[in-house]
C-alpha cells in the first residue's frame, strides 16, 4: 500500500495496486461534497478521525476583540430576563390563588344557610317524664338548666374559659391568626396536635350551626360563621351564648346545668376551683367529667388555674389556694329500669304530638313505688337464682285492668343494655297462650266441665306430649287448663280451628303475626310481654278491650295541653258469662295447678304459666281485679335455661311484686264471679255439658269450630275427676268460689 500527499494540500487517493480500469472507480473529490439539495443550508462537515500520520494540531480559534465584554452584557441581559419571568409568573400565580380563594369562599357560602336568615337556634327541647304522683321519673334531651345571664355569673367564671380556651377573645374578630400560629408552632414542637387554634366564637359557631365532623369544608364554614357572629353580636353576647350552649358531659348542656350536675348548686355560686373545673371540661367532656374521671378533672382544673394566674385574672395565691378544693356533688346519671319506660315514651311521642320544638312535660300512669318494687323483684330474684337456672334476663309489665301501665321493667340492668324486653322483644309464650284456645272453645259452646281426652296424639308425625309425660284420660277443661295438659289444648285447637284461635287472640289485643296451625295451641307464635299482658286484661275487667298505655297528658312548661288521652273505644270483646267461666278455670291454676306458689292473701287471683320448647322461655301472667302482671325470664340469645319453668321463678317474681302492690288496697273480686251473676249463668248451661268427643273430632272441612252435641243428662262418672265435681257442677262452683 502506498500513500502520497499533494503539496497543494489536496488529498491523494491511494491506489492499492489496482488495475487501471478499476482505479477509475475511486471517489473523486466532487463525490465527497454533499448534494446541495439535501438541505437548504450548508452543512458543517463532520470532522473525520485524525489520520495516524497527521501530527499537526488543529488551528486554535481566535476570539475577536470585545467578545469578553459582550458575554458579560448577554449574562446581565439573561439575569434581567429571569427576574422578569419570576415577577410575571408570580403575578399569575397570585392572581390564580386569589381566584381560588374567592371560589372557595363562594362555595362554602353557597353551602351555608342564607346569612340574612341565620338565627341563633333555640335550645333543644327537654322532655320531662313524671309519674302518676307528679314526681319526676326521668328526663330526655338536655339536662334541665335554664339560660343564665353573663352579668349574673361571678367574674372569674367566664374568665376561666377565656384563660384556657381563647386568651385573645376580646382582641380578635372571630379568627385569631396569632393563636393559630402559636398553636401551629406548639404542635410542631410536640410533633402532634397538642393545641388548637379555634376561638370561642368559632366553637360557638360549630355548636350552633355545624356538625362535629373534622373536615376542611366544615372548618371553612366555621370560619365564615364566626365572622358573621362577630358582626352580628357583641363580645359579651357571644360569650354568654357560648357558656349557655357548650357541652359539659353527662348530658349537661350549658353552665347552669353543669353546675347543678356536678356541684349541686347554681352557676352563680360556684367557687374559683369549681369554675376552673368547669372550664377544663370543655376540652374533652366525656373523658374529663368528674363522675367518670375525678382525677383527670382535677388535673385539668389545675392547668386552668395556672392559665388564669398567668393571664392575671386571679393571683398566684388564689390559684394555689384553689387547688384540690372542688366540692364534688356528682348526681349519678339515670340508670334505673324506669329508663325503659322513658325510651318507650320517646318512641310514641311523635305519634301523639308530632315533632317536638319546645320543652314539654309528659304525665304518665307509672307509679314510682310499684316501679321500684318491680325493679327489685326482677333484679334480686335473678341475682339469687340466675346461675342455678341459667337465666340472664327478665321483664315485667304491670297494668290496671283498664290498660294503664303502672310498672315496666325491660331488663335487669339498663346501663348495660337498653334493649326493652318488655316491649320490643318477642318470644314464644308457650302454655301462656292457651287461654285463647279455651276461650274460643267456651265461646263455641263448651263449659269448664266439658270432658276431653288427655291421651297420646299423632298428627302426621308430630306427637305433642305433656310436661310430665303422663296422661290422665278423661278430664274437664278446667283440669286440663290448670294442669296445662298439652294434648287437650291441641285437640281443642283442632276442634275449634286454628284460624278462629288467631281471631280470638287478635280480638283481645295480640298484635303480632300468629301462625294458624295446630302448634299454635302450644304457643309457638312469638309475642311481646306487653301485648300478652294487655290481652289478659279483658279477663280482669269484665270483657272490655284495652290498649296498653303509659301517657295520659302532654303539656308545655307553661301549662298548655298538647295531648290528653281519651277512653278506649274497643268496647266489649268477651261476653261477661264467658269471662266468668275463664276466670273460674284460671283461678284453678293458682289453687291446684302449675301456679300453686302464686298466692296473694285475701285476694282472688287467676292466671296461666307458660314454658316454651327446651325451656327457652318461662312465663307467668296473673291478675286480680286490681292489677294484671306478666313476667318473662330467659336469655337474649334464645339459649335454653336449666329447666326454668313458668311455675317456678316467674311465679316467685310475680308473687313478690303482687303482694307488695296489693298492700293497703281494698280487696275486690274478679268480674262476674258473684253468686247471682256467674252461678245463674252457669246453672243455665249445666245441662249442656258435653261428652268426650269421638276420635273424629267435629271439625268442618274449613277447620271452623262446630259445637259438640249437647247432652240431656250428666256425664258418666270420671275416676280422675275431683270429688267435688261428682257432687254436681253447682256444688263444686260454690265450694271453689266461697271456700266451702
Amino acid at each position: 500500500m502506498a500513500w502520497g500527499r499533494k503539496k497543494s494540500g489536496a488529498r491523494k487517493e491511494p491506489l492499492f495496486g489496482l488495475p487501471a480500469a478499476l482505479a477509475e472507480l475511486r471517489l473523486s473529490p466532487a463525490d465527497r461534497i454533499p448534494d446541495a439539495t439535501d438541505d437548504d443550508k450548508p452543512k458543517k462537515p463532520v470532522p473525520n478521525r485524525k489520520d495516524e500520520d497527521d501530527d499537526e494540531p488543529p488551528p486554535r480559534e481566535r476570539k475577536p476583540r470585545g467578545a469578553k465584554s459582550g458575554a458579560k452584557r448577554r449574562s446581565k441581559s439573561r439575569g434581567r430576563f429571569k427576574v422578569g419571568r419570576l415577577i410575571y409568573w408570580g403575578a399569575v400565580l397570585g392572581l390564580w390563588a386569589a381566584i381560588a380563594i374567592i371560589g372557595i369562599v363562594v362555595w362554602v357560602g353557597a353551602h351555608l344557610p342564607a346569612i340574612q336568615s341565620l338565627e341563633i337556634p333555640k335550645r333543644p327541647p327537654t322532655i320531662q317524664i313524671v309519674g302518676v304522683d307528679g314526681s319526676v321519673l326521668a328526663s330526655r334531651g338536655e339536662a334541665p338548666g335554664s339560660n343564665i345571664a353573663l352579668k349574673d355569673l361571678p367574674p372569674y367564671l367566664p374568665k376561666a374559659f377565656i384563660a384556657i380556651e381563647d386568651r385573645r377573645f376580646y382582641s380578635h374578630y372571630g379568627i385569631d391568626p396569632v393563636g393559630i400560629a402559636r398553636a401551629a408552632v406548639t404542635n410542631i414542637l410536640h410533633r402532634g396536635v397538642s393545641q388548637g387554634g379555634s376561638t370561642l366564637t368559632q366553637q360557638l359557631a360549630k355548636n350552633l350551626f355545624l356538625t362535629q365532623e373534622r373536615t376542611m369544608a366544615r372548618k371553612l364554614q366555621e370560619v365564615e360563621l364566626a365572622l358573621w357572629l362577630e358582626r352580628k353580636h357583641s363580645k359579651n353576647e357571644i360569650l354568654e351564648l357560648y357558656l349557655n350552649r357548650v357541652y359539659f358531659g353527662s348530658g349537661a348542656y350549658g353552665i347552669e346545668a353543669a353546675a347543678q350536675r356536678y356541684f349541686g348548686k347554681s352557676a352563680k355560686n360556684v367557687t374559683v376551683a369549681e369554675a376552673a373545673m368547669l372550664a377544663g371540661l370543655v376540652k374533652s367532656p366525656s373523658r374529663l367529667a368528674p363522675n367518670r374521671n375525678p382525677e383527670g378533672a382535677e388535673q385539668r382544673a389545675q392547668i386552668v388555674l395556672a392559665a388564669m394566674a398567668e393571664a392575671k385574672f386571679i393571683s398566684d395565691a388564689q390559684a394555689k389556694a384553689s387547688i384540690g378544693h372542688s366540692s364534688y356533688n356528682v348526681k349519678p346519671a339515670g340508670a334505673g329500669t324506669v329508663n325503659y319506660v322513658a325510651d318507650w315514651i320517646g318512641e310514641v311521642l311523635d305519634d301523639l304530638v308530632g315533632q317536638i320544638d319546645q320543652s314539654i312535660v309528659v304525665e304518665t300512669t307509672i307509679d314510682p313505688k310499684l316501679q321500684s318494687v318491680a325493679e327489685a323483684a326482677i333484679i334480686d330474684e335473678l341475682a339469687a337464682k340466675s346461675v342455678k337456672f341459667n337465666v340472664t334476663q327478665g321483664a315485667l309489665v304491670a297494668m290496671t285492668p283498664e290498660g294503664a301501665v303502672r310498672a315496666m321493667v325491660g331488663g335487669r340492668n339498663y346501663a348495660e343494655s337498653q334493649y326493652n324486653r318488655a316491649v320490643t322483644a318477642k318470644r314464644q309464650p308457650g302454655s301462656a297462650f292457651k287461654p285463647f284456645i279455651y276461650l274460643t272453645a267456651i265461646e263455641g259452646g263448651l263449659t269448664p266441665e266439658t270432658i276431653r281426652q288427655d291421651a297420646p296424639l299423632d298428627l302426621k308425625g308430630w306427637r305433642p306430649e305433656n310436661y310430665t309425660h303422663e296422661y290422665f284420660g278423661s278430664v274437664t277443661l278446667t283440669q286440663a287448663l290448670a294442669m296445662s295438659l298439652n294434648t287437650v289444648a291441641v285437640r281443642l285447637g283442632l276442634e275449634v280451628g286454628p284460624k278462629n284461635v288467631v281471631r280470638t287472640a287478635h280480638r283481645l289485643g295480640i298484635s303480632s303475626k300468629l301462625e294458624a296451625n295446630p302448634s299454635i295451641a302450644l304457643g309457638t307464635s312469638e309475642v311481646s310481654v306487653i301485648e300478652l299482658v294487655g290481652a289478659y286484661a279483658p279477663f280482669a275487667n269484665g270483657g272490655l278491650g284495652v290498649s296498653p298505655h303509659v301517657v295520659t297528658k302532654i303539656r308545655t312548661n307553661e301549662g298548655k295541653v298538647l295531648y290528653k288521652r281519651t277512653a278506649d273505644p274497643l268496647g266489649q270483646v268477651i261476653e261477661p258469662r264467658h269471662v266468668a267461666m275463664m276466670n273460674t278455670m284460671m283461678q284453678e291454676t293458682l289453687l291446684s295447678g302449675t301456679a300453686r306458689k302464686a298466692e296473694i292473701p285475701g285476694w282472688m287471683a287467676a292466671g296461666k304459666t307458660g314454658t316454651s320448647q327446651d325451656f327457652r322461655d318461662a312465663w307467668f301472667i296473673g291478675y286480680t281485679a286490681n292489677l294484671v302482671t306478666g313476667v318473662w325470664l330467659g336469655n337474649d340469645d334464645n339459649s335454653p335455661t336449666k329447666k326454668a319453668t313458668g311455675g317456678g321463678l316467674p311465679v316467685e317474681v310475680w308473687t313478690r311484686f303482687m303482694r307488695s302492690a296489693h298492700q293497703g288496697v281494698p280487696v275486690a273480686a274478679l268480674p262476674n264471679s258473684q253468686r247471682g251473676g256467674f252461678l245463674s249463668n252457669m246453672f243455665q248451661t249445666a245441662s249442656q255439658v258435653s261428652a268426650a268427643p269421638s276420635p273424629s273430632a267435629p271439625v268442618s272441612s274449613a277447620g271452623s269450630y262446630r259445637p259438640a252435641p249437647a247432652r240431656t243428662s250428666a256425664p258418666p262418672p270420671n275416676p280422675n275427676a275431683r270429688p267435688e265435681a261428682a257432687a254436681g257442677l253447682d256444688g263444686w262452683l260454690v265450694d271453689r268460689l266461697f271456700g266451702r
